[in-house]
Formats: structure tokens, sequence, C-alpha cells
């Protein structure tokens, strides 16, 4: 068919994380492989035939594979008063009235913190504690009865933690149909919205981890997917070594999100002129930093090392910041005079910023856990417009390989 120059296509990045070939592909959908190359690289549009052939396939909708890449609309709003910041910015959007007001995403506007709805009650560990922990008479009865088939030689998982016995608070199927991913950057829960909104009956569990702790609780499997953005100075890779040094025979998949700036968040002006990481210790500057294990604790370490400055040289180290937004909030308190984060952190704060380096930040999966209905939605839709237009608005990203498969270990 003649090529539709605003369709859009998932179709490469879906094959190759399933480990397809373009024959083997254009096989099973009973295509020519000139089809699937064609297609790929958008030298024309599918027939409904074709759609649904690929979309059965590869095992998902004719809509993740295939979408129309329009303009965005625009409205007319009113930006709300307790805003202090009008300049080009993120902003929420609401209906009050006959109007739409604006409310910029700025600074802690742009975080939320919010209660977390209970998926359940633990209400047993072990066979002791089944009637201790319950005021329910009914309930522990429950328990004592039940003990054959949830408590008795169950003291252990597999992966070397008790178990408990959880009393459900919501829907079986809700909960079965969960992906859960684990991770530092602020853009996983951006993706955990996005995902959600295309997707209604998904849920997308974000559990805040530093990179090595996200990747140690994929390995422990704990999470569907972990986020990493770790720099390997002696072979140059980013994230791929530290999969493979922890992979202990299990087949992993890495999926690029996007290259991010990574650097030091300095106050508005940068009043000190700090320009590389040696300045700190020069002007006396007090840093905050993240835990060990943190690619942005790695890149401070890694370039203190660098520029030959004795890492307890540096003020502030013990001030350890557990995400990006105490980062950010800790330079503009005044409580540090400088912190290691990313640039859209230091745009949605206003800080100045002084970049160090370009890391690419990776999600690691389990190959199992790839044929999961859960993990294929939320991996679908990283190459649609309504995830590419929230990380383009955002700054401080390079997208233009989202999506793509980086390495099988």
């Amino acid at each position: 068919m003649k090529l539709d120059v605003n369709l859009c296509n998932n179709l490469k990045s879906i094959r190759t994380r399933l480990g397809m070939s373009q024959q083997e592909l254009a096989n099973i959908a009973g295509v020519t492989r000139q089809t699937i190359g064609g297609l790929e690289s958008g030298q024309y549009a599918p027939s409904v035939t074709v759609s649904l052939r690929l979309a059965k396939a590869l095992g998902c909708t004719v809509e993740e594979l295939f979408w129309l890449e329009e303009d965005l609309p625009e409205i007319e709003a009113i930006v709300a008063e307790s805003a202090s910041n009008q300049q080009r910015s993120r902003v929420s959007l609401a209906r009050v009235g006959d109007q739409w007001i604006a409310y910029p995403l700025v600074g802690n506007d742009a975080f939320r913190i919010e209660m977390i709805p209970s998926d359940g009650e633990m209400v047993a560990v072990n066979q002791q504690t089944a009637i201790s922990l319950s005021n329910s008479p009914a309930l522990a009865q429950r328990l004592v009865e039940r003990k054959e088939h949830h408590l008795e030689g169950e003291a252990k998982s597999q992966n070397g933690t008790n178990k408990v016995l959880v009393s459900l608070l919501d829907d079986m199927d809700k909960l079965q149909n969960t992906v859960v991913i684990a991770g530092c950057t602020p853009v996983l829960s951006l993706l955990a919205r996005a995902t959600e909104c295309w997707h209604p009956k998904l849920r997308v569990y974000y559990r805040f981890a530093h990179s090595k702790a996200a990747l140690r609780s994929l390995c422990r499997g704990e999470v569907h997917i972990a986020g990493m953005h770790l720099y390997d100075p002696q072979t140059g890779e980013h994230n791929i070594p530290f999969v493979r040094e922890a992979s202990t025979g299990k087949n992993f998949v890495l999926i690029t999100l996007g290259v991010w700036k990574e650097g030091l968040l300095v106050p508005p002006g940068n009043p000190m002129g700090v320009k590389t990481v040696s300045d700190l210790v020069e002007f006396g500057a007090t840093i905050v930093t993240q835990e060990v294990g943190s690619g942005s604790r790695m890149l401070l370490e890694r370039k203190l090392q660098e520029e030959r400055v004795p890492f307890q040289n540096v003020k502030g180290l013990d001030h350890i910041a557990h995400n990006h937004q105490d980062v950010a909030l800790s330079v503009v308190s005044g409580i540090a005079d400088a912190g290691i984060s990313t640039a859209s952190i230091a745009a949605a704060f206003g800080l100045g910023f002084i970049p160090l380096h370009q890391a690419r930040y990776d999600l690691v999966i389990l190959k199992e856990y790839l044929e999961q209905s859960p993990v294929q939605q939320f991996l679908n839709i990283l190459g649609h417009r309504l995830v590419r237009s929230q990380l383009e608005v955002l700054g401080g990203y390079d997208i233009s390989k989202i999506g793509e498969v980086i390495a099988n270990i």
C-alpha cells in the first residue's frame, strides 16, 4: 500500500525483543521477508490482513504495532496564580468552570507524595503468629484450618525469604495484571501513568531503588524489570558488564529507555563558578551524594578519581540523599552547594547544571518474563507518541533509540 507518512510502527523493537529474525516472523505471519523489512523501514503501510497476522504472530494488538503520529492539539489555558514560574514548562491541566487552568510542574509541584492503596494485609508469617497477628477469632480459625495448604512447609520460599499469608483487599485479576519495576529515574513513574492510560486494566507498580539494588531485586525474582544507568570505565559500556556479572545462569534482555545527561546541580547562576568536581574541594563546597551502588554515587567517585581528588576531601559525604528529588531539594534549601543528578531534575527545580557524563538508561528484564502479558503491554508502549511526548517535554533525554534491544545476556 502507499506509504502514509504519519504511520508509525513498533514492529522491529517488538520482533527483536522476542528474539525473532525477519525471516522467522515472515514465516509465522505468512508474508515475505521483504514485507517485514519494508514495514520496519517505513517504506509502505500494511494492509488490514497483514496487520492482523503480524499482531497475532507477535502476541500483541494491532494498535501496539501501528499508530498514526498526529499533531498534538492545543488549547488556551490560564496559569494558576499560585504558580510563580510562568515560563515554558510542563503543566497539569484541569477544566474549572468554563476555562482551562494550567498548573506548572516546577520544583516540588513536579512530584507527588501519596499514600499507596493496599492490596492486602499480611496476617501470618508462620503457625505461631497465625493467631497472634489476627484480632479476629474467625480469621484465626481459618488460618489454623488452612495451615496444611498455606503454612506448613513454607517457612522459606525459593528465594530464601519468609513466606507469609496475606488477606486480599483487592480483586485477584487486577493483582495478576501488574508489572513491577524497580529503578531510580522519575521517568519510570511517567511511563507507569502513560501505560495505564493506554491499557486501563494494566497496573504498573514502581518501586524506587538505585541501579544495583534494582538489579539485585530482579535477580531475586522480586520485580519484572530493573532500571539501570551504571557505567563501566574499563569496558566503556553501560549496564551490560554489571548484568553479565549478576546473571548466574539466567538470561536477560536489555532494552534502552534513553540517554540522559548527568552532572552537578548548583544554585541558579552557579554563584561559586564550579566547573568540575575538583572545584568543589578548592572552593570548600558542600556536596550531597546518594547511596553506595547508585549510578550518581559511582559517577562522583569516578570523576574524583579522574581528577585525582581524594574522596574524603569532599565536604558533606555524610549527607546521603535517597533520590534525585532529595538532591535537588538539598541544593535549593542551601543545605548543599552541589549534588549529582540529571539535567531534567535541574530544569524541574530551576537549578544550574554542569554536565559530566551522558549515561544510557536501560530496562533489564528476565527473558522468561517477556512472554507475560503485563510486561509486553508495558514494553510495547515505549515507542508511542503518548510516551515520546512526555519524555521530550521533560528534557535532558535523547530518546531516539527508545525501545531498542541493546543486548541479550
